[in-house]
């Protein structure tokens, strides 16, 4: 993607990743969800136009999303799919390939929240380097004649069994059988690109007395981006015993500016 494909899936990974960012193991469910509105884009010429056609109003777009999913799949993922059907595509076919890396980023995210995102990244690295030593394989999982169920299913003969994390077997089996115009080793060095881009990322999870505006929110991870020089999700939960302010946690850092910090503090001056 590039040029105004790439501006809008940026966009919508953005506001995407405030929701990855609280959903804990429940990304690897909006993955899996996206991966299928993927399947029925693929398979669908008429949808992937109705949903990206430049001349189509953005709102008519959304709610033909809304009616398409709601109720079938989580809202979370019926919002993110509204997202990309109000934005503008280069190509048609940039839709497509932006909702599935939407739904590569939630399976990453996914093993982020457990801690295994440096095993799925390292994986990827080495059955990328393994495909390219082995021309056979390489073959083998690109074999055009082959069903796309059936390339996967190789790929689950090769790396099922506990060989692999989860995620990294879904993500592989996927990328094998929808290459599209990839290889299979430029996919997986894709899918390694966005492990380590995730990795780079800092967590910053946020205790706040009453939810945050989407501004207030943006504004927040403006702050925590100049002041780490590093890209910063934020995870906000919401705990109304912190009477005022909030809480900022990144890492070993901690700033909170709390009320009942704040008392605490006094309560220690006064006591000592």
């Amino acid at each position: 993607m590039r040029g105004t494909s790439l501006a809008s899936y940026e966009s919508v990974a953005s506001a995407f990743e405030g929701v990855l960012a609280g959903a804990g193991q429940e990304a690897r469910t909006l993955g899996e969800q996206l991966f299928s509105v993927v399947d029925a884009l693929d398979a669908s010429g008429s949808l992937r136009r109705a949903l990206g056609d430049p001349s189509r109003g953005a709102d008519d777009k959304a709610r033909l999303a809304s009616t398409l999913l709601s109720g079938k799949v989580d809202d979370r993922v019926v919002e993110v799919v509204q997202g990309l059907a109000r934005s503008r595509w280069t190509a048609e076919v940039d839709l497509t390939t932006a909702a599935e890396r939407l739904a590569s980023q939630a399976y990453l995210a996914a093993a982020q929240s457990d801690g295994s995102l440096e095993q799925v990244e390292d994986e990827l690295f080495r059955l990328e380097r393994v495909l390219v030593g082995n021309r056979e394989l390489r073959q083998a999982l690109r074999e055009r004649r082959a069903s796309p169920a059936n390339r996967r299913a190789l790929v689950v003969d090769l790396l099922g069994a506990g060989r692999v994390h989860p995620v990294t077997l879904e993500l592989v089996s996927r990328s094998v059988g929808t290459p599209r115009e990839r290889s299979v080793v430029a996919a997986l060095a894709e899918l390694g690109r966005l492990a380590a881009e995730r990795r780079s990322m800092l967590v910053a999870d946020v205790t706040a007395a009453v939810p945050l505006s989407l501004e207030q929110e943006d504004r927040l991870v403006q702050i925590l981006q100049r002041l780490y020089g590093r890209p910063v999700t934020v995870n906000i939960a919401v705990d109304p015993a912190v009477v005022g302010g909030i809480s900022v946690r990144v890492g070993d850092d901690l700033v909170d500016s709390t009320v009942v910090a704040r008392l605490d503090e006094v309560r220690r001056r006064l006591a000592g």
